[in-house]
C-alpha cells in the first residue's frame, strides 16, 4: 500500500511538472475557469487563494518524498480536489491564456499566486466587464426571435390600422350619412392621430410601472376592440369612438414595442432585430393597400374586422411569451429575472443577466439619493429624481431631448406630406392608378428597410441616420427646383416620380427605422418607458402638426417653396444627428447607460 501510494502521488506530480511551471500550471487552471464560468472578481481570489494553497501542500508533499517520509491524506492535497486539474484537455492553450492575462495583469494589475520556493509568481488579471459575453450573445436566438416577432404584431397593426380607412372613406362617408362633409370625414381619420397622441403619453408609466409584458396585454384589448366597434358602427360617433380607442391602443405598443425588443434582443443584432419594427409597419401599410385592391370599398366592415387580427395575436403571443429580464431585474424580482434570462437567453442567461444587475442597482440609488436631497434644495430648483420632471435635468435630460428632437425631424422633413401628396405627383407624370402609386412607395419604403436592418449592425446607427437626413435633403431640393424652374418643366413629372421614391428610399435606409431603434438603447432603464413614450409624443404632435398645415401651406406658398422647407429640416437633422447624437453600435445597453452616466464621450 505503502509503494502504491508513493506511486500515484509521484504520478500526479509528473502532471503538474509537464506544465512551464508550478505556478504556471495553477494560474492557467484559474484563468481557464475565469473564461469558461465568468465567475465575479471576488471568487476569482477564493480561488486564487485556493489555488496557492494546494501548490504549497504539492511543494510539502515532494520534499516530504524526497526525505523518505510518507505525506498524510490531509497535506498532500490529492484526491478528489486535484481531480479537475490533472483532466485538463488542453494545456497548451491554456498555458498561452496565461501569458496574456499576465501581460494584462502587468498593465492592469492583479492578484498574485505564491508558490513553493522557486516558482515565479505570475499575476493574473481580475475579471473585466468587457470579457463577458453581453446578454444572449452565446444563446440561441429561436427565443428571441419568437419575441420580437410577438411584439412586431403590434407594429404590424400599427401600420394596418392607420392606412386601411384611406381606400374605402368615401364609402364609409356615405353609409354614415356624412358624405361631402369633409370635417366630419376628417375626424374618422384623425382620431386615431389623438388617441396615438394619449396612449404614447400614458404608455411610459404603464411600461416602466406594470412591466412590459403586462402593458403589451393591456394595448392588445383596445387594439382588438376599436376595430371590432370600428366595423359595426351604423353612425360616425360610434366610428370616431372606435378609431379613438384603436389609436389609444397604436400609441401605446408604438412605444412598448422598441423598448421591448431592445432589452431582449443580442447585443451584435440588436439593431438589425430593432429594424424589423419598423419594417412590420411597413408590411401593414402594405397589407392594407393589398386588402383596398382586392375588396370593394363597399365590404369596409371585413376590412376593419381583419385589422382586429394582429391584435388578437399580440395578446395571445405575450401571454404566453416572457417578460423583459432587463425590467424584472431592476424591480429586484430576481427569480423571475432568472427564468425570463434562461427562456430568452438559454443556459447561460442567468449568468449573462448578472452584467445588467449593477447598472440598474446604480441608476435606482441614483435616484433614490436624489430623492433624498429634494428637501435640501431652494425652492424652484429642479432636483434629478427618478422619472417625472427629473428627466428634464441630470443624466437622463440628453437622451430624452435626443429622442423628442429625432423624431421632430423625422416628421418635419416631410414624410407624411410627401406620402400623402405621392399620388398627384404620379398622376401628373402619366400614372393614373393610385393603386399602383401607392404599390411603388410601399415597396419602395420595404426594400429600404430591409436594407437597412442589414447594415444597422455594421454601418452603425449614427451613419445611416446622417446619410438619411442628407439624401431626403438632395431629393427634396430636387424635386423644389423641378417644380420651379423653368428650363426643369419638361422633366418636372420625371423628377417628381424619381425624387419621390428616391426621398422614400431615404427614409427607409435610416430616417424610418433608426430613431425607435436609438432612443430605447440611449435611455437608462429606469426612465426607458417613459423617455420612448415622451420620443413618440413628439412623433405624433408633429405628425398631426404637418398633417393639418400641409396643404394650407402649398395653396398659399405653393408646393416647390414647401418641399424646400422640408429639405432645409432634413438638413438641420443631418446636422444634429452628427454633432449630438451618440453612436451605440456593439455596446451593452448597461455600457450606454454607464457612459452617459459618466459623462464619457461617446463616438
Amino acid at each position: 500500500m505503502r509503494l502504491l501510494f508513493i506511486r500515484s502521488v509521484s504520478f500526479g506530480l509528473s502532471v503538474a511538472s509537464t506544465l512551464e511551471t508550478r505556478s504556471v500550471f495553477a494560474a492557467s487552471t484559474l484563468a481557464e475557469y475565469q473564461f469558461s464560468a465568468g465567475r465575479p472578481v471576488a471568487k476569482m481570489h477564493a480561488t486564487a487563494a485556493g489555488g496557492a494553497k494546494m501548490l504549497r501542500k504539492v511543494a510539502a508533499s515532494r520534499r516530504m518524498l524526497h526525505a523518505g517520509k510518507r505525506p498524510s491524506s490531509s497535506s498532500s492535497g490529492f484526491g478528489p480536489r486535484l481531480h479537475p486539474f490533472l483532466h485538463r484537455r488542453d494545456n497548451s492553450s491554456t498555458a498561452s491564456r496565461v501569458k496574456t492575462f499576465s501581460a494584462a495583469a502587468g498593465k492592469d494589475g492583479g492578484s498574485s499566486i505564491p508558490g513553493d520556493s522557486g516558482a515565479s509568481d505570475l499575476p493574473i488579471a481580475p475579471a473585466s466587464a468587457s470579457a463577458s459575453p453581453a446578454p444572449g450573445n452565446m444563446g440561441p436566438f429561436a427565443p428571441v426571435l419568437l419575441a420580437v416577432a410577438v411584439a412586431c404584431a403590434g407594429s404590424f397593426a400599427f401600420g394596418f390600422n392607420l392606412s386601411v380607412i384611406n381606400g374605402p372613406l368615401e364609402t364609409i362617408a356615405a353609409e354614415l350619412g356624412i358624405a361631402g362633409n369633409k370635417a366630419l370625414m376628417g375626424l374618422i381619420v384623425s382620431s386615431t392621430l389623438a388617441g396615438a397622441a394619449l396612449g404614447s403619453l400614458a404608455g411610459g408609466g404603464v411600461a416602466d410601472s406594470l412591466g412590459r409584458r403586462v402593458s403589451f396585454l393591456l394595448a392588445a384589448a383596445p387594439m382588438v376592440a376599436g376595430p371590432l366597434i370600428s366595423a359595426a358602427a351604423t353612425d360616425i360617433s360610434t366610428m370616431a369612438a372606435g378609431r379613438f380607442l384603436t389609436g389609444a391602443a397604436i400609441g401605446l405598443s408604438s412605444a412598448l414595442v422598441p423598448t421591448y425588443i431592445s432589452e431582449v434582443a443580442p447585443t451584435r443584432i440588436r439593431g438589425t432585430l430593432s429594424t424589423l419594427n419598423q419594417l412590420s409597419i411597413c408590411l401593414g401599410i402594405l397589407a392594407a393597400l393589398l386588402i383596398n385592391v382586392v375588396l370593394p370599398a363597399a365590404a369596409w366592415r371585413t376590412m376593419f374586422t381583419a385589422a382586429a387580427l394582429p391584435a388578437a395575436l399580440l395578446g395571445l403571443g405575450m401571454l404566453l411569451g416572457p417578460e423583459s429580464p432587463r425590467w424584472l431585474a431592476s424591480r429586484h424580482r430576481d427569480q423571475e429575472a432568472e427564468l425570463a434570462a434562461r427562456r430568452l437567453w438559454g443556459p447561460r442567461g442567468p449568468a449573462e443577466l448578472d452584467s445588467s444587475r449593477p447598472a440598474a442597482a446604480a441608476t435606482a440609488n441614483t435616484g433614490r439619493a436624489a430623492a433624498a436631497d429634494v428637501g435640501s434644495h431652494p425652492p424652484g430648483i429642479a432636483v434629478a429624481q427618478h422619472g417625472g420632471l427629473a428627466m428634464l435635468s441630470g443624466p437622463a435630460a440628453r437622451p430624452l431631448l435626443i429622442g423628442v428632437m429625432l423624431f421632430a425631424f423625422q416628421q418635419f422633413a416631410g414624410i407624411n406630406a410627401l406620402v400623402y401628396f405621392s399620388s398627384s405627383v404620379f398622376r401628373q407624370a402619366g400614372v393614373t392608378s393610385d393603386a399602383l402609386a401607392s404599390a411603388a412607395v410601399g415597396a419602395t419604403n420595404v426594400i429600404g428597410t430591409v436594407i437597412a436592418a442589414g447594415l444597422m449592425d455594421r454601418a452603425g446607427r449614427k451613419q445611416l441616420l446622417t446619410n438619411s437626413f442628407l439624401g431626403q435633403a438632395a431629393t427634396m431640393f430636387a424635386m423644389a427646383a423641378g417644380f420651379s424652374l423653368p428650363v426643369l418643366q419638361p422633366y418636372a413629372g420625371t423628377i417628381a416620380v424619381v425624387g419621390t421614391l428616391g426621398y422614400i428610399l431615404s427614409f427607409a435606409l435610416g430616417a424610418g427605422p433608426v430613431p425607435a431603434t436609438i432612443v430605447p438603447e440611449l435611455n437608462p432603464l429606469s426612465t426607458r418607458g417613459k423617455a420612448v413614450s415622451a420620443a413618440f409624443v413628439s412623433h405624433w404632435v408633429c405628425n398631426v402638426m404637418v398633417g393639418q398645415t400641409f396643404m394650407s401651406a402649398v395653396q398659399s406658398y405653393g408646393l416647390a417653396p414647401v418641399y424646400t422647407f422640408f429639405g432645409i429640416m432634413a438638413l438641420a437633422g443631418a446636422l444634429y444627428v452628427e454633432s449630438q447624437v451618440p453612436e451605440t453600435k456593439g455596446k451593452t445597453l448597461e455600457q450606454i447607460e454607464a457612459e452617459l452616466q459618466t459623462g464619457a464621450k461617446m463616438t
